[in-house]
């Protein structure tokens, strides 16, 4: 018994261990291979240790200038997308949160999770021609909406799960004092929902800034985002040119990568407490 118990951690660690090797690989193999000549590229066995280069990156630049484009375009769409979808959900989690016996309101909490439950393949055609007839498509505000729609569910669910453990004394010594209810929203539970909207934001960003079928369907010419251009670049004339591929989808991973290793504490919080919570 317990020699079996001693060998418990081992075979965890070599479990854990066996994950993020499967998880990093590809990650790994895109970045490595992003410096590589194109012939070595493909090489098997793989070789870890090689003169690094930076041609793909500068015929990138040469041969897909538009890509860069792209990235300004999702960074756009990306902090946009932020700033809407908080200014919804941060009002709309606190009515969830302080009016929970309202029968209508718990109707409508319902239906967030029915609307994020919708594949978007399935709204993306109907939406199309509503946007073409009031001739807004091939602009950034498109996407915009759509994703703060979207997104809009997760983001006041998670924000709720927050606010409904702040007490609410605060609020209540708030309004004594004088403040309206906006300003209890803004300047008391916005401050102290902190993490929840910080969790709320790295989803919204992660979803934002890899979004692809909204934004291939929807988005024209001049605001394709950097998912839609790097799928461009597979069908190129030239053909599949993996070198300069690998680099734009190390352009694209690397700020989204950091930012998730920056502020994992907040996500993993954002998740335990809408798992407890919701």
């Amino acid at each position: 018994m317990n020699k079996k118990k001693a060998q418990m951690p081992i075979i965890r660690w070599i479990l854990i261990i066996g994950v993020l090797l499967f998880s990093i690989a590809p990650i790994l193999f895109v970045f490595l291979s992003s410096f590589k000549i194109p012939n070595e590229i493909f090489e098997f066995p793989p070789r870890l240790f090689f003169k690094p280069t930076l041609k793909n990156y500068i015929d990138l630049h040469s041969y897909f200038p538009e890509f860069f484009v792209s990235i300004k375009n999702s960074l756009y769409v990306t902090i946009l997308t932020i700033l809407l979808t908080l200014l919804v959900s941060v009002p709309a989690a606190y009515v969830y949160s302080r009016y929970k016996s309202n029968k209508l309101i718990n109707l409508s909490s319902f239906n967030l999770l029915v609307t994020r439950m919708f594949p978007p393949i399935v709204v993306s055609i109907p939406l199309f021609t509503a946007f073409n007839v009031l001739n807004i498509n091939d602009t950034p505000y498109v996407l915009i909406i759509l994703y703060s729609t979207f997104l809009v569910s997760l983001t006041t669910l998670i924000i709720k799960a927050f606010i409904d453990g702040i007490p609410v004394e605060l609020e209540e010594a708030a309004r004594i004092d004088g403040a309206t209810r906006s300003q209890v929203i803004w300047k008391i539970i916005f401050p102290l929902s902190a993490h929840g909207v910080i969790a709320s934001s790295v989803f919204i960003i992660v979803f934002s800034w890899n979004e692809f079928t909204f934004a291939y369907i929807l988005a024209g010419c001049r605001t394709r985002t950097a998912p839609v251009m790097i799928n461009e670049m597979l069908g190129a004339v030239m053909g599949v040119q993996w070198g300069m591929l690998l680099a734009a989808t190390t352009i694209q991973f690397i700020p989204i990568l950091f930012f998730v290793f920056l502020f994992q504490r907040y996500l993993m919080m954002g998740i335990n407490i809408g798992g407890v919570k919701g």
